[in-house]
Order: C-alpha cells, then structure tokens, then sequence
C-alpha cells in the first residue's frame, strides 16, 4: 500500500509466509534486473466522467526499443495515478527525482485537446527519465506502479470464476513483468499460477502446462519454496493429461517428501491465488 516499504508485509503481524519467501526471492532477482530500454507511448486519451468526477484516463504502451511486439503490454492511468507515483518516489528518492519534470495540476482547461495532448507527451517523457535511473527502476515504487493493479484485479477475476477476463489480465500483467524485465520475481511466479489455473479452468490444457514448466524453471534452485509442491502437482496433473513426460517433477515432489513436506496439506495453486495478500 502507498507509503510502506516492499518488505513491509512481512514484518507485519499476519504477514503470509508465502509473501515473505516471494519477498526474498524478489530482493535475490533485484540485482540482475536488465535495463532493457523501454519506450513509454500514449496511445489514446478518453475523458471518463463518473457519478461526480470527470478525469482523463491516459492508455499507455510500454515498447522495447528496436523489436515488434505483436501483443503489446498496455496500461491505463489518470492523473491522479502519476501524482502519487511522483509524490511516493520523491520521497524516497528525493535527489535522483530533482531533475524529473513532473506536469503541474491546472485549476481549469483540464479537458481540452491541447492540455491532453501536452500531458500525454509530458507522461511518457516522465517515465522515460524514471526507467533512466537504476535505483528508481529497480524500486517497487516505480515497478508496482505498471503491474500491481493488474495482479489485484486479475486475483478478484479469478476468485469469483471469470475465467476468461481474468486470463486476459494476467497476461497482460506477464506481459508488463517481461517488458520491465522482473521475470524472476515473486509477483513474476504468482502471475505464472494465475494463468495456469485459468489455462486449466478454461480447458487449455497444454498452455497450463506450458506456464507450470517456465514456473518449475524459475524455481530450480530453490529446495522449499511455497509454490514449488502447488507447481510440482500441477505439472504432474497436467503433463499426465496431455501426455508429456513427468518423471522429473515425480522425482522433485518425491524429494519433497523425504524432506517431511506434508504434502497432504499442500493448498493447490489456485487456493494459493486466492490466499495471497496482494497490496
């Protein structure tokens, strides 16, 4: 939530063990973040009014530089949304964030064309010069800012059974994940259990797979993590149904075992989705 550290939730009473290892797998996965250059472009600006409140709601394509992306990774964000990005790494990084511009709130003329086009331009610079600095692009500050709604909503979707919805959303937030390049953290492997279990619920059986093995890679040199029995017993399930080989999951779920897991009480991985504090 805003103003508190990533470690935060496990310091706190009632922190899941699950967000703790995810967090130290995360800390681990920091150093090796590549600094892929990025382009931020907004695509489109709508004025949305609700009930009392009118905004402009800016949608914006993250591109890697030099390569085609056929599915692009999108967000969608008002003004407000940046102020608070600002505002949350102006305090933390209060002399790297002295050189960044950051568009000023106007009193009126919010909605015209040429405030919209002159804030569009002025968002996709500010991102720019953030992605720019090593610290702030590796601070879940500035990264949590692209994918975290994505996760909350996709993990809502899943829990009340829209499916389809919900694998859209997690893609989308994969796809954000990979472009911002934190494909080995823990938000990285509890977006690959959401598409796998809307994979399986859907009946697209060997993509379910597909995400429990790019899941079982990540977790390779972990001996005991929370996800690794939900993964491994997935992996099994799944290979047996589409007929691909699963001697080497047996074999690490077996080691399991014999390290007095108590697999009996492994929650699957959707119960792990739908348990995780996501915040």
């Amino acid at each position: 939530s805003p103003g508190t550290e990533w470690v935060s939730a496990s310091e706190r009473p009632g922190g899941s063990l699950l967000t703790r290892q995810l967090q130290e797998l995360w800390r681990r996965s920091r150093g090796s973040l590549a600094p892929q250059r990025l382009l931020f472009e907004v695509t489109s600006a709508s004025v949305v009014s609700e009930r009392s409140s009118k905004y402009v709601l800016y949608t914006i394509y993250l591109i890697r530089s030099g390569q085609f992306d056929k599915a692009p990774a999108t967000i969608a964000r008002r003004y407000s949304d940046f102020e608070q990005l600002n505002r949350r790494l102006r305090c933390r990084f209060s002399c790297d964030m002295a050189s960044v511009a950051f568009p000023r709130k106007r009193l009126r003329r919010n909605f015209t064309a040429e405030t919209i086009a002159k804030r569009s331009r002025a968002f996709e610079q500010f991102l720019s010069h953030l992605h720019s600095i090593d610290e702030i692009r590796r601070s879940p500050e500035f990264l949590e800012f692209f994918f975290l709604p994505d996760l909350q909503a996709a993990q809502r979707l899943t829990c009340t059974g829209m499916y389809r919805e919900a694998l859209a959303t997690w893609a989308n937030a994969y796809r954000l994940q990979d472009r911002l390049g934190v494909c080995s953290s823990g938000r990285f492997l509890l977006t690959l259990a959401g598409l796998a279990v809307c994979h399986q619920e859907l009946d697209q059986l060997s993509e379910a797979h597909g995400c429990c093995e790019q899941a079982l890679q990540l977790l390779e040199a972990q001996g005991s993590h929370p996800l690794l029995g939900p993964f491994l017993q997935a992996h099994i399930h799944l290979a047996w149904k589409v007929g691909k080989d699963k001697r080497r999951s047996e074999a690490r779920l077996q080691d399991l075992r014999e390290a007095g897991l108590p697999l009996q009480q492994q929650p699957s991985l959707k119960e792990c989705l739908i348990k995780e504090p996501l915040e």
